[in-house]
């Protein structure tokens, strides 16, 4: 079979939060899961100190532990081209066993490469991540009413928690190829 690379645009949603978080982002279709779970925790916001998997067709794809044998298959020597064939083709990243932020992860469009344009970048978004530990998609929930209502019991205790201030429908999709872009050099 032919390999010539080819570009995958990925919409990426989090679900169970309204309005909806979401991102469009372009990745080598020769990336491994393990390159796109770095690329995800970016493009979201998330900050990688928590456990993740992926999700396909009820395979799971991770970083498998010696210790604990399973059934997980290891991410970083799966191809994204082996999971996503075909423009439709999804599946779903799982980060964070304890808060269970699902995201489901579709393959928009297939594209020629293009060696101008730089790999992975961030085509757009809308809405910031939520933070770290805030307890999931319900969590998520009472943190948002808490802090846009000063008169909510729990407005002060979590505007100290996430530090001063919050804004929720912001996303910066500049910064976040910087952020990519600054990964990718490190990283190669």
């Amino acid at each position: 079979m032919d390999y010539l690379r080819k570009v995958y645009q990925l919409n990426i949603s989090l679900l169970g939060v309204v309005p909806e978080v979401w991102r469009q982002v372009r990745v080598a279709d020769s990336d491994t899961l393990a390159d796109l779970h770095d690329t995800l925790q970016i493009a979201m916001g998330w900050t990688n100190i928590h456990m993740h998997m992926f999700i396909k067709d009820g395979e799971k794809y991770g970083v498998p532990d010696d210790q604990f044998p399973d059934d997980t298959i290891n991410e970083r020597q799966t191809r994204l081209r082996q999971v996503l064939k075909k423009e439709g083709d999804n599946l779903l990243y799982i980060y964070d066993f304890g808060d269970a932020w699902e995201h489901r992860v579709v393959l928009e469009k297939i594209l020629p490469y293009d060696l101008s344009q730089p790999l992975p970048i961030c085509c757009y978004g809308e809405r910031a991540c939520p933070p770290e530990d805030v307890g999931g998609p319900p969590g998520y929930d009472e943190f948002l009413e808490a802090t846009a209502d000063p008169s909510h019991p729990e407005h002060d205790y979590m505007v100290r928690w996430i530090g001063g201030g919050f804004a929720p429908d912001l996303f910066d999709v500049s910064l976040t190829n910087e952020l990519l872009r600054e990964k990718h050099l490190r990283h190669g």
